[in-house]
């Protein structure tokens, strides 16, 4: 195949394994970040596993969780292995009550479907690398400072503000949820952008590694259960804590920004503004929590709040010209864990309509949009829905009835149910049909529990039938 010149803005986690893929397809692939080589540049907080940011909050970031969706294309680029022996497997939630208490909620069925926590420091290095062997060249320090779309150039900017002009190419953006290629094209084409804030924020701390000596901690180096996501769920806001390798978490706490009239207790980052008044915050709403935190005032008040929104835009590309993927295009909140492996999922798609029709880029670009978009909004109505269940649902008795029903159904019938979670994190099934298909059964388990006090009040075989009878087998091939 003749190479076809690709000019990629945006040289992170989804911008670095889209290069790799597009020059492994014999492209010619030039990429410019505006940060520095992350291989190179000294970072503050390496021991975090950081993440891409989730929200249209640039600058700060979540841990990393990596699902099937990702893992495939991590597969495809022959680097899945690799990442494994660099991440921590979470095998499900631990939900800590206010009493301490903590129990383990599975995401799958056994060890063969977990998430994995990673640091987002070794991902890129990996994936850079990996992109560069394929034969893609990378150009750090250079920011996009605009584009003259009908001379087909781009302005890019270097730290000391020196401009240059540079052919445009077929412009792809990867360059996270403050794109500046969107910025761009919005101001050549409006594209539809609706930005939508979720009014809560978040701030991370650090549980450091324990001693390995210690007598009494049969996780150490790890302070708490290594091998998963601990969730404390307090109704209206949470904490959560993602294990990174070498023994630490990342702990996440989540807060409205300002404190809604019907709350009576301090439960906004508006109402904790230092680190005093977050201590009394959290002894009394995460006593179990506080001791693990040593460095607690110094992270408060050091850490900035971010802020997590949601991006729409009817538009992802300009004709043949220019196109956005990944968080450029649709940025949503981070709690279904699914921001990077939705952008990885981009990359797959993007590559495989690419190398198929290299001569046509808006017709692939046209495709791409119409084949992904509608997946792109059921993941961000899902994600949201995530935070409400998280946050919420974890600790209430009816939620934890439908999901022991739930279990129950797919143990009896796997071909006819399957949990939405499941679906999401464990499958390849549109994002989009695990939205519809959850729909449809949490209105079936509802249905069947509406004259039951208890999940063992359930005839469990009626209800098999009832199931099978009113929903049709889930697609065969699901899995990677």
């Amino acid at each position: 195949m003749s190479q076809q010149p690709i000019t990629l803005i945006g040289g992170g986690l989804v911008g670095a394994l889209l290069a790799q893929q597009l020059a492994r397809r014999g492209f010619s692939v030039e990429v410019f970040e505006k940060r520095p080589d992350p291989r190179r540049a000294t970072h503050s907080g390496a021991s975090c596993a950081r993440g891409t940011s989730p929200s249209l909050d640039v600058g700060r970031s979540i841990n990393l969780a990596l699902a099937e969706r990702g893992l495939h294309a991590l597969r495809s680029a022959g680097l899945a292995d690799e990442v494994l022996r660099h991440a921590v497997m979470m095998r499900g939630r631990m939900v800590h009550d206010r009493a301490g208490n903590s129990s383990l909620q599975r995401y799958g069925v056994d060890d063969s479907e977990v998430i994995w926590s990673v640091s987002r420091n070794v991902l890129n290095t990996l994936l850079l690398d990996a992109a560069e062997a394929a034969g893609a060249r990378f150009h750090f320090g250079q920011s996009l400072s605009g584009a003259d779309f009908g001379r087909k150039s781009i302005q890019l900017t270097d730290p000391g503000g020196v401009h240059r002009q540079h052919p445009m190419g077929k412009l792809i953006g990867a360059d996270g949820a403050g794109s500046s290629l969107r910025a761009a094209m919005q101001a050549h084409i409006p594209l539809g952008e609706r930005i939508e804030a979720l009014g809560h924020g978040y701030k991370e701390l650090e549980i450091p590694p324990t001693d390995p000596r210690h007598p009494g901690n049969r996780h150490a180096p790890f302070a708490l259960e290594p091998h998963a996501l601990h969730i404390w769920p307090r109704g209206g806001y949470m904490c959560i804590a993602l294990p990174n390798t070498e023994g630490s978490f990342t702990v996440t706490l989540f807060l409205p920004t300002h404190t809604l009239p019907t709350h009576e207790t301090a439960s906004s980052f508006a109402q904790l503004p230092d680190a005093d008044s977050a201590s009394v915050f959290f002894r009394a709403q995460f006593p179990d929590l506080l001791p693990l935190l040593p460095a607690f005032a110094d992270d408060y008040d050091t850490h900035p709040v971010g802020s997590l929104s949601t991006l729409y835009l009817d538009r992802w590309h300009l004709g043949g010209d220019a196109l956005l993927i990944g968080d450029a295009a649709h940025a949503i909140v981070p709690f279904h864990g699914q921001g990077m492996n939705c952008g990885f999922e981009d990359t797959v798609l993007l590559s495989h309509l690419l190398a198929g029709n290299a001569d046509d880029s808006a017709g692939v670009f046209a495709e791409f949009q119409r084949i992904r978009q509608p997946d792109t909004d059921a993941i961000a109505r899902m994600a949201l829905e995530n935070y409400v269940e998280m946050r919420d649902s974890v600790a209430d008795p009816h939620y934890l009835a439908r999901r022991e029903l739930g279990a129950l159904l797919a143990a009896r019938a796997p071909r006819h149910y399957m949990a939405r979670y499941r679906m999401v994190s464990f499958t390849h099934l549109p994002y989009a049909y695990a939205l519809e298909r959850g729909r449809a059964q949490d209105a079936l388990l509802e249905q069947l529990l509406q004259d039951a006090t208890c999940v063992a009040e359930v005839d469990l075989e009626a209800a098999q039938k009832q199931l099978e009878r009113s929903l049709p087998p889930l697609p065969l091939q699901h899995h990677g």
